[in-house]
Order: structure tokens, then C-alpha cells, then sequence
């Protein structure tokens, strides 16, 4: 009794922090494109994340350090986690294509590229339901954002690279917190501090920057949502989703945020979805409740 209850307490937390990460990732993907559309660049979005989010965590590296991980699962996690290459090929990509492209590939594809991961290295098959419903969800994403595709742009397939490229190396991630049992807080330590380490100063001394141009307003307000949003609580959220729930269902969240971003970017980047965005919405929704609902 007691068990069973823990289970579903434990299923509960895993299904709220998947929602904050969708909440978090929507307005990531929407506050990074009018972000990237000023003089500041991918690598100065970059920076000021991992400078605020690393100054946050560093004071907490020491008591936070996983001793107990193997070298190269460390290197993963730091590598893989939405740490400096993933943040610079979303925003890279986001630089050359909307949201609507970044919420289809880099999301959308997001549990196809994890469920293979879970097939191949934990020899787990998704059950049929996963299946469909991964389905769903990738063709319900494809449908939302199929309308910008059709007008092309010379700019939109590198978008689409990067946006795809960012998506497998976040799965990695997602598959690592639920294979090696990484906590919130050891998740935190190891995406932000090497990154902000490793990062900052390259981005000091020789990446291109346009913070001499920006705003004020504009570089407090990337830093403060930057590093405080998907720099520091999603990296929490994303470790208890990937525990409580399991990678695929996880990433499954996150193939959400195409529809959830979709409604955010019309009062903020004035994008208002046509008939046929508000369709490929209704079948995400779909595909995500027929990959999280319980079974057994």
C-alpha cells in the first residue's frame, strides 16, 4: 500500500516538473529567437546563461559533486546536458529559422531520438502505445510547422541541422539522468559549472559579441530568464522528470513545446498560428497523453 502510494506520489512530481519544463522550454525557444534577432549573438546568449546559472551553482560544487559517477558518464552529462552545445546550436539555429522550426525538430524530435537510445543501449523496445504515440507526436509537430516549411528560405535548412543536432544531444542527456540515477542537484553541478568554466572565458576572449549594441534591458532580461529558467530550475525539473517518469515519456514533454510555444509567440513575437498550426496542436496534445499515460 504504502509502496503503491509512493509510486504514484512519485509519478505525480514527474508529470509536474515535466510541465514546468515545457513551460520553461516554450518560453526559451521564444525569448531566444527575440533574443537572437538583436545585436546580440548565439555565443553572448550563451555566455550570460552559464555566467549567472554557474554563479549560482559554483558555491554548491563542492557538496554537489557526484564521487560515485565513471569519468566518461561525467563527461557525457557536461557535455550533453543543455550546457553550452546544446544552448549554442539552438540558438544558433534560432538565428536562422522561427520558432516554429525549433519547436518541431529540436523538440519534435526529441523522444524519437530518445527512444532509440533506451532500444539500443538499455535493450528496452517502446511498447506499442509508446510507438504511437511517438508517432503522433512527430507528425502532429511536422504538421504544425509544415506551413513555413513550404515557403523555404536559404537559411532554413542549416536551421533545421542545428535544431536536429541539438535534439540528439540533449537525448543523450535525458537517457544518462535515468541510467546512472543523477539527482536535481548533482545534474545541476554537472551542466553548469564545467560549462560555465569552460565557456566563459572563451567567450570573453574570443567569440564575437554584440553586447556593445544591445540594450541594457535586453542583456539583464536574457541573463536573468537565461541562466535562472533553463540554466538552473529546468536542469532541476529535467532530472526529476527523467527519473520519475523515464526518458521517452520525459522527452515526450518536450515534443509538447512546438504547441505550447506556438501560443506564446503570438503575443510576444505577433506569430499567430493558421488553421492548420492549430491542427498539428490537437495532435500533438494527443500523441503526448497516449505516451505518458500509465500502464499495467
Amino acid at each position: 500500500m504504502n509502496s503503491q502510494s509512493a509510486v504514484v506520489q512519485n509519478r505525480n512530481l514527474g508529470i509536474a516538473s515535466a510541465v514546468g519544463v515545457l513551460f520553461i522550454w516554450s518560453g526559451f525557444i521564444v525569448f531566444s529567437r527575440a533574443g537572437v534577432t538583436t545585436s546580440l549573438t548565439p555565443a553572448d546568449i550563451t555566455g550570460l546563461r552559464f555566467l549567472v546559472a554557474g554563479s549560482i551553482t559554483l558555491p554548491f560544487a563542492f557538496k554537489w559533486w557526484s564521487c560515485n559517477l565513471p569519468i566518461h558518464a561525467i563527461a557525457l552529462m557536461s557535455l550533453c546536458g543543455p550546457g553550452a552545445i546544446y544552448s549554442m546550436l539552438m540558438y544558433a539555429g534560432l538565428s536562422e529559422a522561427s520558432v516554429a522550426y525549433a519547436g518541431v525538430f529540436a523538440n519534435g524530435a526529441l523522444p524519437v531520438f530518445t527512444a532509440a537510445l533506451v532500444a539500443v543501449f538499455a535493450a528496452s523496445l517502446p511498447d506499442r502505445l509508446q510507438v504511437i504515440g511517438i508517432a503522433v507526436i512527430v507528425a502532429g509537430a511536422a504538421l504544425l510547422g509544415s506551413a513555413g516549411l513550404l515557403q523555404g528560405g536559404k537559411n532554413v535548412a542549416v536551421g533545421i541541422g542545428l535544431f536536429l543536432s541539438a535534439s540528439a544531444v540533449l537525448s543523450i542527456y535525458i537517457f544518462g539522468v535515468r541510467h546512472w540515477q543523477i539527482t536535481p542537484r548533482q545534474a545541476l553541478v554537472l551542466v553548469n559549472v564545467p560549462n560555465a568554466l569552460l565557456f566563459v572565458p572563451i567567450w570573453l576572449l574570443f567569440l564575437p559579441s554584440g553586447l556593445a549594441d544591445a540594450s541594457l534591458s535586453n542583456i539583464v532580461f536574457q541573463a536573468a530568464y537565461q541562466g535562472l529558467g533553463p540554466g538552473f530550475v529546468a536542469v532541476i525539473l529535467f532530472a526529476l522528470a527523467a527519473t520519475h517518469l523515464g526518458p521517452t515519456a520525459t522527452a515526450g514533454f518536450s515534443a509538447a513545446v512546438p504547441a505550447s510555444a506556438a501560443v506564446l509567440a503570438i503575443p510576444v513575437l505577433g506569430e499567430t498560428p493558421g488553421l492548420q498550426e492549430w491542427i498539428g496542436i490537437g495532435i500533438v496534445t494527443i500523441g503526448l497523453s497516449l505516451l505518458i499515460v500509465k500502464r499495467g
